[in-house]
């Protein structure tokens, strides 16, 4: 056996591995599987269809239900297009930040959970802790269900799962629910001096994009609730990142495919907004087969994420506001596993190192304190697994 590698050094070796989303990260797994077999650990793994991803779970400690899952996930975004100063893939130190793709969102975080595991198996604790590293979190956060479907499988059930997405070290005990569409609407090509024979694609995708901005100038002109005026902004927002498609500026579209993405507010039901979104599809679909009727839309969902509720008296919440002593309220906008995990019965908060607005940026960076911060719950917490 190995010396334990120290909270650092963990983070430095997980950059180190490029695992962006459209990539495996079995890399990085492979070498964190077999980091805990050298420290007496066992592990898990949990593959996706492809076999070209998996998440990796284990645990340590009493071989009983009710412990703390400390939960991240491997997976980044891309580098492409950023201007950075240094390899994102290498832990930069400069002026109190550590740079890198990932150190903020999320390997730090991973490697302050990898690194806490390990002591907690060496010190012996007398309530679990399980560590949950997922894939694909980026892109729609599909790598969680199956990877939680199998932990109730073969681990004993812990109660309290810490979901450590960059809050400050602040306890967030809610955010807002997401779903996504991938659109792709089908045209038919002729001469756009004839357009009025054909169905430009990109011109009816138009129509749906048009539909998800007055669907934006309404949310925002609504009163919001008492709990959704907490969310940043406070209501339910439609958003297009991405479009692609045409031929030539001379033909008609014969396709157009993009992306439309709801996060709703607690009040909404995503379930409703996904409804009215395909509902507007066939309204767009029946204009264009009035032209050509081997024009269509076809509409598939991309990922569909559970809001994190806020829950009466919730354990993980208990636990994370004695750890850091943090009492205020707080909800985020963006998404993340701890509604999945919730969903599936767990009590689940939301509490890591860094600022949500470093993450994906180019040059993104963890502070030195924040880290320490990080270091310092996780001792904290080790202290609490031990009833010290």
């Amino acid at each position: 056996m190995t010396q334990p590698m120290s909270a650092r050094a963990l983070m430095d070796k997980l950059v180190s591995f490029p695992t962006v989303s459209r990539d495996s990260n079995l890399p990085l797994i492979d070498w964190v599987q077999e980091y805990l077999e050298d420290q007496g650990i066992k592990s898990h793994r949990k593959y996706d269809e492809s076999g070209d991803k998996a998440a990796l779970f284990a645990h340590v400690g009493p071989d009983q239900a009710g412990g703390v899952v400390l939960s991240g996930h491997t997976d980044v975004v891309p580098v492409d297009g950023q201007p950075w100063d240094s390899d994102p893939f290498v832990v930069t130190e400069k002026d109190g930040r550590l740079f890198g793709r990932g150190t903020c969102d999320m390997k730090g975080f991973d490697a302050l959970a990898l690194w806490a595991l390990v002591e907690a198996h060496h010190r012996g604790i007398k309530r679990p802790l399980q560590l949950a590293l997922s894939y694909d979190e980026e892109v729609g956060c599909t790598g969680a269900p199956p990877m939680i479907e199998r932990m109730l499988e073969v681990l004993p059930k812990a109660s309290a799962v810490i979901v450590g997405e960059p809050s400050m070290m602040q306890a967030v005990t809610g955010h807002k629910g997401g779903r996504g569409f991938q659109t792709h609407v089908v045209g038919f090509e002729v001469h756009s001096s004839l357009m009025h024979t054909g169905v430009n694609a990109i011109m009816s995708g138009a129509k749906l994009i048009e539909w998800a901005n007055e669907m934006n100038l309404l949310n925002r002109s609504k009163s919001p609730t008492e709990l959704d005026a907490m969310f940043d902004p406070p209501w339910t927002t439609v958003h297009v990142g991405m479009i692609e498609g045409g031929t030539a500026h001379n033909i008609t579209a014969k396709d157009c495919l993009f992306g439309v993405d709801f996060r709703s507010v607690p009040s909404e039901d995503l379930t409703a907004w996904g409804g009215a979104y395909h509902a507007k599809a066939r309204e767009v679909e029946a204009e264009m087969q009035a032209v050509h009727p081997e024009s269509y839309i076809e509409v598939k969902e991309r990922f569909s994420v559970p809001a994190l509720q806020q829950e009466p008296d919730g354990e993980a919440e208990r636990m994370v506001r004695q750890l850091t002593g943090d009492n205020a309220t707080h909800v985020v906008s963006y998404g993340t596993e701890a509604g999945q995990f919730q969903e599936r019965g767990y009590s689940a908060v939301i509490c890591g190192p860094g600022n949500i607005a470093q993450a994906h940026q180019p040059n993104e960076y963890i502070t030195k304190d924040q880290f320490a911060a990080g270091e310092a719950f996780m001792s904290r917490l080790l202290a609490n697994l031990s009833g010290a």
